[in-house]
């Protein structure tokens, strides 16, 4: 973990662009409350395969109109150069410099991957069409990214990404800091010193996040699981313990030397504010 200690701590928070005129006038209010937390900057991810294109670019835009630093996620899988290009060029013309680029998920009953199959490809296309202009941001997988191979694999994965020209990283969400400061040690041992920033997820709905792990392969510990399980629809206590549980990973990663936070709202501001406010920041 020493590599990472240099480095100078980012925050910041995930959006998922709106698909209702209503969902857009909520995340503008969160956005005005997570804004007063001074973050570095907000992301917007895209959907499978591209599927919110459109929406990705307008949120970003309505962040920047608020006065607000934001980051498109661009993914490549199902794409063409064309379209990634033109894509690029939009975001280039509308003077956002800061991307999050990822390989992204197959929209379903789609077979071919189209002309880019991995994030590496991607990241070594926007270096070489674009220079330096943008800050690359690309993921990376402390308990290992579900479809590889092996642990060593999914390293190898990750070096390509950086080799190709990657500014920095954030993790998928995790519950265990040792996986994070295992991977990150590992790192340092292959040579790469980019900082590599902890994703946070909040706990708010136990079944929603049950959901999201089992398709993103984040391990809810056993201890964790089995007391979110015995809340049943006790609503108050999940999140209470839920809190408690994150707050303790968020303090301890910072003790340790962890680059940042990186926070999945979900679109709300309540969890992520009240974990910031804990933590002193």
């Amino acid at each position: 973990m020493e590599s990472q200690k240099k480095f100078p701590k980012t925050f910041s928070f995930e959006f998922f662009p709106p698909s209702t005129p209503e969902g857009q006038e909520k995340l503008r209010a969160t956005t005005r409350q997570l804004a007063q937390l001074k973050p570095k900057f907000f992301s917007v991810t895209f959907g499978a395969g591209g599927s919110t294109r459109e929406r990705t670019l307008d949120t970003v835009l309505d962040i920047r109109l608020q006065g607000y630093s934001a980051a498109p996620h661009i993914s490549c899988i199902a794409s063409t150069t064309a379209s990634v290009r033109e894509m690029l060029h939009r975001y280039k013309d509308n003077g956002i410099r800061h991307l999050v680029a990822l390989r992204g998920d197959l929209p379903s009953g789609l077979a071919a991957t189209g002309e880019f199959r991995y994030a590496n490809e991607l990241v070594a296309f926007i270096r070489k069409e674009f220079g330096s202009h943008f800050h690359i941001e690309v993921a990376a997988y402390p308990e290992y990214h579900p479809q590889a191979r092996s642990a060593q694999d999914d390293l190898l994965n990750f070096k390509r990404k950086i080799e190709a020209g990657a500014d920095s990283a954030i993790t998928q969400y995790f519950y265990n800091g040792d996986s994070y400061y295992h991977f990150v040690d590992e790192c340092e041992a292959m040579g790469l010193d980019i900082p590599i920033v902890p994703g946070i997820m909040p706990i708010g709905k136990f079944s929603q996040l049950a959901r999201f792990s089992d398709a993103c392969g984040a391990e809810i510990p056993r201890w964790i699981r089995k007391k979110l399980e015995g809340y049943g629809d006790d609503t108050a206590s999940i999140r209470s313990f839920g809190l408690d549980v994150v707050t303790a990973l968020c303090d301890e990663l910072l003790t340790n030397g962890a680059p940042g936070l990186h926070f999945y709202t979900l679109n709300q501001a309540g969890l992520t504010t009240t974990i910031w406010q804990r933590l002193g920041l």
